[in-house]
């Protein structure tokens, strides 16, 4: 299953138009993200907020993601503070698929977003987080803080916010989204056989291993007839017709 590095700000000093700040809310807008991904199937890992950029951009290569998806809110400069708006969503200009990445997730906030003409995918030549990344990467500019209406929109809207870029992430993946259930555990009942877990939901979807009867399986989501699973650090589709609640 997809494997994504999540990255909020760790930039505490970028303060709020009228209380909190980028770190904050960044980070409680991943908060959110987290049971979209784990209903869809999402493997995620999270970054040390101890760590700075280079630490993030360090613990990202270190290991093997699908997506590194770095979450910011931005500031105008000095002279037109309070005075922008809008979505930015970085990509790197010598990746199809980070460019990819950035227009699903533009095209999709521009549905949330209330000027949607203000939101737009941008290649960029100096972010380290999108440039230095051994994963497909982007970077997310949501809204500008030192903007009233902006930093309104995003406190108010954070669980909205995070069902829709996670869906932007399984359109890019090519999974189904789906909402957040409470996590349950099933068993396993075929006919002795070892019950498939599938890279899609479908039986033509890849086999990524295989649970014996009687098997205790923890189910994070379901959708159309199968559940999305875990099993010895594997995440996958099994069909629900094998598994009792």
């Amino acid at each position: 299953m997809p494997k994504v590095f999540l990255s909020p700000s760790t930039q505490e000093w970028n303060e709020y138009a009228t209380d909190g700040n980028e770190e904050l809310y960044m980070n409680l807008l991943a908060d959110r993200m987290e049971p979209y991904l784990r209903s869809s199937g999402i493997v995620f890992v999270r970054n040390d907020p101890e760590r700075n950029v280079q630490g993030a951009i360090q613990d990202s290569n270190a290991g093997n993601y699908d997506v590194h998806l770095a979450l910011h809110s931005n500031a105008a400069p000095e002279s037109l503070a309070g005075k922008l708006r809008g979505i930015d969503i970085y990509f790197a200009p010598n990746s199809s698929q980070s460019e990819q990445l950035a227009n699903i997730i533009a095209n999709n906030l521009k549905s949330i977003y209330p000027l949607p003409d203000k939101v737009r995918a941008v290649p960029t030549y100096s972010l380290g987080e999108v440039l230095r990344t051994k994963a497909v990467a982007v970077l997310c500019e949501l809204g500008y803080h030192d903007n009233y209406a902006d930093e309104a929109w995003l406190k108010n809207n954070l669980e909205i916010i995070a069902a829709n870029i996670v869906r932007s992430l399984c359109d890019y993946f090519g999974i189904p989204f789906i909402k957040p259930t409470a996590v349950r555990w099933g068993t396993v009942v075929t006919d002795g056989t070892g019950l498939n877990i599938r890279a899609y939901p479908s039986l033509s979807g890849r086999i990524i291993t295989s649970v014996p009867n009687g098997e205790t399986i923890m189910i994070s989501g379901q959708t159309d007839g199968w559940y999305v699973v875990g099993y010895n650090q594997n995440v996958g589709y099994a069909s629900s017709e094998f598994i009792i609640i």
